[in-house]
């Protein structure tokens, strides 16, 4: 239970400071801590990040940061791939699995190293969709609404494939295709964890998952005391080093899971 613990603490605390990373790390956690595999992993970390994203979106609506419209819209794009990811992980060999998280692994870190290297630019001039200064709100066209549904879709298949939340796409996606503040898209990303999630656990429950009550009760509320934690701790921390802490964790992360699939 300890372990639980201290796991459910750090996975909620990068959490609620960067909006992602929360299944990312979960997943690898459970597998080296508990010697589970990928498919015993998966649900129980879905239920601790799904919990944890309910109290960071709550602090979002609280603080009028949460874009819940592009949220929903999101999700609602994600239900069939969740469910595709769900019935494909079942049916996919463990190293199969753990390769395929390495490399979406490797590839958010190495996304995460370019925007550090990279001069800052005009927001504006680049965004596909834009927030209206006045109302701090979505100017919704076509281009808005199918920019939304095209990354509801991708995080909903990794939310099901490999039990992760989805944060860490809808994050970088949003800072990059949109003029969204860092803190509406970490809020609008809980937001959306917290519904896509939800649909994830409920997914992996009617497809026979099970979860330990004992040991999920421990580690769910570990990631929600995590999660308040780091959401109070972002505001005080520079942005530029919580990313190269994060993308240098994505990155051993992602070579320890490789060097465990190929020997096993």
């Amino acid at each position: 239970m300890l372990m639980a613990a201290l796991t459910g603490l750090l996975i909620g605390s990068v959490m609620g400071l960067t909006g992602a990373g929360g299944g990312i790390l979960a997943v690898p956690a459970l597998v080296y801590g508990q010697g589970w595999s990928m498919q015993q992993a998966m649900p129980v970390a879905l239920l601790a990040v799904t919990a944890g994203a309910v109290a960071g979106a709550a602090e979002g609506f609280a603080k009028g940061l949460v874009r819940y419209r592009a949220a929903m819209l999101m999700a609602a794009a994600a239900v069939i791939p969740t469910w595709t990811g769900v019935w494909l992980a079942g049916r996919l060999p463990q190293a199969t699995l753990m390769i395929l998280f390495a490399a979406i692994l490797a590839g958010v870190s190495l996304r995460l190293w370019r925007q550090l290297s990279q001069p800052a630019c005009d927001e504006e001039q680049r965004a596909l969709a834009t927030i209206n200064s006045a109302t701090g709100r979505f100017v919704w066209n076509w281009k808005t609404g199918g920019l939304m549904a095209g990354i509801g879709s991708l995080a909903g298949l990794m939310t099901g494939l490999l039990g992760v939340g989805g944060g860490f796409i809808i994050v970088p996606m949003l800072r990059h295709f949109t003029n969204l503040t860092i803190h509406g898209a970490i809020a609008t990303s809980l937001f959306f964890i917290a519904m896509v999630g939800t649909l994830g656990v409920g997914s992996a429950l009617a497809h026979g998952a099970s979860l330990p009550l004992a040991f999920s009760g421990g580690f769910v509320i570990a990631t929600i005391a995590g999660m308040l934690a780091g959401r109070r701790l972002v505001h005080h921390l520079p942005a530029r080093r919580v990313q190269q802490g994060f993308a240098l964790m994505l990155s051993l992360v992602a070579l320890s899971l490789c060097w465990r699939a190929l020997g096993t």
